[in-house]
């Protein structure tokens, strides 16, 4: 997970707004004067409204001014509300697509489009969770003998599809390697005293996130994603790089845009603001699509490492575990002493990243942390 103190989406959905609105007779308001219309006008207005009622574009009124109104007639009161099954939402084809590709339940938003539409704006706003929470439980969810169930949506959704298919879709592979890290560890005091860093987070996941996009250049293919439609494996030219965070809303990747291009000081200020919209539940989509690889800091919780799942459209992920001070050997004395010690994991695509080549990576990652004066042969 990245080192976000929650320890981000939250581009999320966890709960996002209250159910509502379809059009229906049930609940359509004061019934309008009946008029009389030609044949032809009245069936411009069935197709003007069923198009409108498909989402397919706003209704239009048929022309009604060549015709006298006629005494309004009052409709009879319906038996029963129509069944919550039979409300429809209204909204575009694109919309409808977006809220599907975005994991966002369209029938659960309030709609601020024209004539009651959902807009695409209340679909990213649900999304990102903007405005919206969750749901209240009916039940106290502790051990009382009770059961509570809590529906998954939004960002929870979205997860969950992403992580079957990239799990049952590329053949993961997951190497381990634990590594001295004392070195980083007086690097980041030493960044902390610096004027360029004052006004930011300086923490391992710098150091470790500089170490990736270094390692990379030696090892494209990690920065590489398998296109099994077309059969081709896709070299990207630019680090999108992502770093998973826990949010109360799900789990969610933003990523730092072109991370290749910027300084060190310029990547510690782009992880802190991710860090910060992320724990405010600010993250949008956008900023959470393109990625090209993936840190997940699980140290912030104490764990030591894992085998974590790749994101879709990648081809790796790398697990940061915790840091802890540890007995190790010197290497050169026999010696053993106290040292900072963590463990990485590389998860990759087997496809096309090979045994040499995930673990050329994962060892050079390794040893830039352990020596990051290394880092001035990349």
């Amino acid at each position: 997970m990245g080192e976000i103190d929650l320890s981000n989406p939250a581009a999320s959905g966890g709960g996002e707004g209250e159910s509502l609105v379809g059009r229906n007779k049930a609940d359509r308001g004061p019934v309008r004067r009946a008029r009389k219309v030609s044949s032809g006008a009245a069936a411009a207005h069935m197709q003007a409204q069923a198009a409108f009622e498909s989402g397919a574009a706003p209704m239009v009124e048929a022309d009604e001014e060549a015709e006298p109104a006629v005494p309004a007639v009052a409709a009879p009161a319906p038996a029963a509300a129509a069944p919550a099954a039979a409300v429809r939402v209204l909204a575009k084809p694109p919309v409808r697509k977006l809220a599907k590709d975005l994991g966002v339940d369209i029938t659960a938003l309030t709609p601020t489009g024209p004539d009651g539409t959902v807009s695409r704006e209340d679909v990213q706003s649900a999304a990102s969770g903007a405005g919206s929470a969750p749901p209240p439980s009916t039940n106290v969810i502790g051990y009382h003998g009770a059961e509570t169930r809590e529906p998954v949506k939004g960002v929870r959704k979205m997860m969950a599809s992403a992580m079957v298919a990239s799990a049952f879709t590329a053949p993961h592979v997951t190497e381990w390697v634990t590594v001295d890290v004392t070195r980083t560890m007086e690097l980041v005091e030493r960044l902390k005293a610096r004027r360029e860093l004052r006004d930011v987070r300086v923490s391992p996941l710098l150091v470790l996130s500089r170490a990736v996009i270094l390692a990379m250049r030696r090892t494209p293919e990690i920065n590489s994603w398998w296109d099994d439609a077309a059969q081709e494996v896709v070299y990207k030219g630019y680090v999108n790089l992502g770093i998973a965070a826990a949010t109360p809303r799900g789990l969610v990747v933003p990523n730092v845009k072109d991370a290749q291009d910027l300084s060190l000081p310029d990547l510690a200020r782009a992880l802190t603001a991710l860090t910060a919209t992320a724990r405010d539940g600010k993250t949008q989509p956008a900023e959470m699509s393109g990625g090209t690889f993936t840190i997940t800091n699980v140290g912030v919780f104490g764990v030591d490492s894992g085998t974590p799942i790749i994101n879709p459209g990648e081809s790796a992920i790398l697990c940061f575990g915790a840091i802890r001070k540890q007995p190790w050997v010197d290497e050169e004395t026999g010696e053993i002493v106290a040292r900072d010690v963590t463990t990485l994991a590389l998860s990759f695509d087997h496809r096309h990243i090979d045994g040499e080549k995930g673990s050329r990576f994962l060892a050079d990652v390794a040893g830039i942390l352990n020596d990051p004066a290394s880092a001035l042969l990349f």
